[in-house]
């Protein structure tokens, strides 16, 4: 076969693969964003799949961010009465994430998020409005030992069996924003914003 077919004949073997794999991992994803796939009932955070993204204005050069995850919490949720569901999440400020050890020490300190005195912050829900698969989510943060009102935009991104546990698990993504000076966090302010941005990936496991 001269050189020209054959890489014309590869470069197709290769095309057919990919769309086959494609389809294949398209037909098998457990999970999809259909709301009846959610049965219902109580759920448990799934620590190993909740990420919350920080992200501040540095000085107005760069977008700063860091992340936290969530170490408990539960969500009970009746998918016929999604405005009476009622979410409550921990949150351990002494996992912080982010890209220098030396700037995770100093955001840990007693000048920051002292950590040492405050390792947790809470969120509990007091109301939920749901259109679609979209809500806000309505409640009380409470961070470095000061509990104010936080509101958060959330929507429905998948639910499914886990094919690893057999067992079923749901998913969101969420937006707020928050003011580091309410909670006595304005270290750095104007030159860092007070404003901070929280981008939210939620997942959680349904209990017995």
């Amino acid at each position: 076969m001269k050189p020209v077919r054959l890489l014309t004949a590869a470069a197709l073997l290769l095309t057919l693969t990919a769309g086959a794999f494609a389809q294949q991992a398209e037909r098998e994803m457990p999970g999809t964003d259909e709301v009846s796939r959610i049965s219902g009932g109580t759920y448990a955070v799934d620590p190993d799949h909740t990420q919350i993204v920080w992200t501040v204005d540095h000085m107005g050069i760069t977008p700063l961010a860091g992340m936290f995850g969530a170490s408990g919490g539960t969500l009970v949720l009746d998918p016929t009465k999604p405005d009476e569901a009622t979410l409550e999440v921990t949150i351990p400020i002494s996992g912080l994430r982010v890209t220098s050890e030396g700037f995770a020490t100093h955001l840990a300190s007693p000048e920051l998020l002292d950590t040492a005195k405050f390792p947790t912050a809470t969120f509990k829900s007091s109301k939920v409005t749901v259109e679609g698969s979209d809500a806000t989510i309505e409640g009380e943060l409470t961070l470095h030992g000061v509990t104010k009102p936080v509101t958060m935009d959330v929507s429905f991104f998948g639910a499914g069996i886990n094919p690893m546990s057999k067992v079923e698990n749901i998913g969101f993504t969420g937006t707020t924003e928050i003011r580091r000076s309410d909670f006595g966090l304005g270290y750095g302010v104007p030159a860092i914003s007070d404003e901070v941005t929280l981008d939210i990936v939620a997942a959680f496991i349904k209990q017995p």
